[in-house]
C-alpha cells in the first residue's frame, strides 16, 4: 500500500462507521490525517472512531437536517480547529420497485440522504475550507447516477444529482484551493446490499466486466488520493470504479 501523506489533515466522513465510509477512515488514519466520523447512530459512530484511532471523533448527525449538519461543523471545528476534506458517503438505497409503485415519501427520503445530504454538508464546510483557501471534497456517486438502475429510480436520480453537483461546485471554486470531485462506484460487498434482492444483486455483478464486485480498499485508495495535497488540478470531475461497466 502507498503511504498518501494527510499528515495534520482533518477530514470529516459522513455515513463513516461502517461499509465505504469506514474503510476510507482507516487508509486515512494510516496516511496520518485525524476523522469526524458523522453518522446516524452516535454509538456506532462513537465505536468506530475510536477503533479507527484516539485522534477521531464520533457525532450524531443527519445530514438530511440543516441544523444537525450545522451543529457538527461547529463540533469537529472545536475539536480539531480546522477542517481539510469532506467525504459525503451517507447514503440510502430506498426501495427496489418499479417508480410507478413509489410513495411520494419514499422518494423524499432517498433524494434528501443522497442529494440534499451532500449539498447541506458541501454548503456548511465549504466556508471553513475557504477560510484556509484549502479544501478537497469527495462525493460518493454511483454508476446507477451515470446509467441509472431498474426500479431504483430515486438512487439513481439523487446519485446523478451528485455528480451534477460536483461539477457545479467544482467550477465555482476552481480559482481557490478547494477541489471538488465525486467516485462512481458500482456495488461493493457491505451491508446495503442487504435491502437488495438477489435477483438484482445479480443483475448488477454480470454488468461488470471485472467479473465482481469493488472491494472497499479498493475505493479508499482511490479517495485518499483524491483527498491529498498532489491532487491538486483535477477538480468537478467524476472518477470510475466500476470494473469496466462505464467507460465515461
Amino acid at each position: 500500500m502507498n503511504r498518501i501523506d494527510m499528515t495534520g489533515r482533518t477530514v470529516v466522513i459522513t455515513g463513516g462507521a461502517r461499509g465505504i465510509g469506514y474503510a476510507i477512515g482507516e487508509r486515512l488514519v494510516q496516511s496520518g490525517a485525524r476523522v469526524a466520523v458523522w453518522d446516524l447512530n452516535l454509538e456506532e459512530a462513537e465505536a468506530s472512531a475510536a477503533a479507527l484511532s484516539k485522534d477521531c471523533i464520533g457525532l450524531s448527525v443527519d445530514v438530511a437536517d440543516t441544523l444537525s449538519v450545522e451543529h457538527a461543523t461547529q463540533q469537529t471545528r472545536a475539536a480539531f480547529d480546522r477542517i481539510d476534506g469532506l467525504v459525503n458517503g451517507a447514503g440510502i438505497t430506498g426501495p427496489v420497485k418499479p417508480l410507478t409503485e413509489y410513495a411520494a415519501e419514499e422518494w423524499r427520503s432517498v433524494v434528501e440522504v443522497n442529494l440534499t445530504g451532500t449539498f447541506n454538508c458541501c454548503r456548511s464546510i465549504v466556508p471553513i475550507m475557504q477560510e484556509n483557501n484549502y479544501g478537497r471534497i469527495v462525493n460518493i456517486a454511483s454508476v446507477a447516477g451515470k446509467e441509472g438502475n431498474p426500479n431504483l429510480a430515486a438512487y439513481s436520480a439523487a446519485k446523478a444529482g451528485v455528480i451534477g453537483l460536483t461539477k457545479s461546485l467544482g467550477k465555482e471554486l476552481a480559482k481557490t484551493g478547494i477541489a471538488v470531485n465525486c467516485i462512481t462506484p458500482t456495488t461493493a460487498k457491505t451491508k446495503i446490499l442487504d435491502t437488495l434482492t438477489p435477483e438484482f444483486i445479480e443483475y448488477m455483478r454480470v454488468r461488470i466486466p471485472r467479473d465482481r464486485f469493488v472491494e472497499l480498499h479498493e475505493i479508499a485508495a482511490m479517495v485518499a488520493w483524491l483527498l491529498s495535497e498532489e491532487n491538486s488540478f483535477t477538480t468537478a470531475a467524476t472518477f470510475d470504479l466500476s470494473g469496466g461497466r462505464t467507460t465515461y
